[in-house]
């Protein structure tokens, strides 16, 4: 049983990783056919086809490698068509390149939706009481609404979450007590501490070595008003969350192995899905989904050459300087760029699966 429940979550979880790549790529083809835009090739996967179908105008290709897709629109040479991409007004094309990526962004907040709406109630970031025994309550009191915290600002419980485990990960372990800077709203007025959290260096019955959270939060009664702006900050909270990778990366707080691909995606969305089975509470697999969609709405905005935003910049270019980049130069900057994200793909999926094989 156990065998068929995690083949199951594995196959669901690769459905839905499915509609987050087909509601991308729809973006690039509703646009461009809004334009009047050629489609040649609308495919979901990437690498040989399994299946394809070809009607009037397009050819519809479901690929072998779960990990893309692509609509092709023939941006890659020149014809007299004025139907082709490139015979198109240049604001159309932007439009077209960056619509992918903003449909995405829009299936994040609707995500974040659909998941507070799960929930019974929204969690605020103000104070209603403290555990026994608690550290935090030297400084802080019932009724404080935390609004920074290590100079981050403070949307949600999550941000809260993070700052906690962020710190965590930059102590002493020989320290039994952590200080975080924080700014707390107080009667109106802002007010700025420095508050004391009990630090767990060893695993309890309750507790996972790190922070002690020894407070609880307001719950907030949930109307049409409430939820949309609680989405909004979660939206907010998820998409801050992956520039803050993202320079981590860059700056080399994080290596290679601290990457996932593919198969880490899937692998740790089923386990999300199968503890929220459990728990018959789905908003914590609900935000994993929109944190993934949102990723790639932001990664694809990147200029990194293959990536839409790489495409938008030499559409701005061409805008700029009124003359349009070779199409063979764009396109070789292009490839060296696809085959660099390859390469990445395949080193970080070896990883993935070495983990598999191997946890520790």
């Amino acid at each position: 049983m156990t065998i068929l429940s995690n083949i199951l979550n594995i196959l669901i979880t690769i459905l839905v990783f499915f509609v987050i790549i087909l509601i991308h790529e729809m973006g690039h083809f509703l646009t461009a056919k809004a334009f009047g835009m050629k489609i040649y090739e609308f495919s979901i996967g990437m690498g040989p086809r399994l299946f394809s179908k070809t009607t009037k105008t397009t050819t519809w290709s479901f690929k072998l490698l779960p990990i893309g897709g692509s609509v092709q629109l023939g941006e890659d040479f020149e014809s007299d068509d004025p139907n082709d991409f490139r015979n198109k007004p240049v604001w159309q094309r932007m439009i077209v390149i960056v619509a992918g990526a903003v449909m995405n962004l829009i299936l994040g907040f609707a995500v974040c939706l659909v998941s507070i709406c799960s929930d019974e109630y929204i969690a605020t970031t103000r104070i209603s009481k403290f555990a026994e025994n608690s550290v935090s309550s030297q400084v802080m009191q019932v009724g404080d609404e935390i609004v920074e915290m290590d100079g981050m600002t403070i949307w949600t419980t999550m941000d809260v979450s993070y700052c906690l485990q962020n710190k965590a990960l930059n102590i002493d372990e020989q320290a039994q007590t952590a200080y975080i800077s924080m700014t707390i709203l107080r009667g109106g007025e802002r007010v700025a501490l420095s508050v004391p959290f009990r630090y767990l260096t060893q695993r309890t019955d309750t507790d996972l070595p790190g922070i002690k959270v020894d407070f609880m939060v307001e719950p907030q009664v949930k109307d049409p008003f409430t939820v949309t702006a609680a989405a909004g900050k979660m939206f907010l909270t998820e998409t801050r969350l992956i520039w803050i990778s993202l320079r981590d990366i860059l700056t080399g707080t994080y290596g290679i192995n601290d990457l996932s691909g593919p198969v880490g995606v899937v692998t740790t969305m089923a386990s999300a899905l199968e503890q929220s089975i459990k728990l018959m509470s789905f908003s914590s697999f609900l935000l994993i989904i929109a944190l993934i969609t949102i990723n790639l709405g932001v990664f694809n905005l990147l200029p990194i050459p293959a990536l839409d935003g790489a495409r938008f910049v030499f559409l701005l270019i061409e805008a700029i300087r009124r003359k349009p980049i070779p199409p063979e130069k764009e396109g070789l900057v292009h490839f060296i760029g696809f085959a660099a994200l390859m390469l990445l793909t395949l080193v970080v999926t070896f990883n993935d699966i070495m983990k598999l094989i191997s946890p520790q």
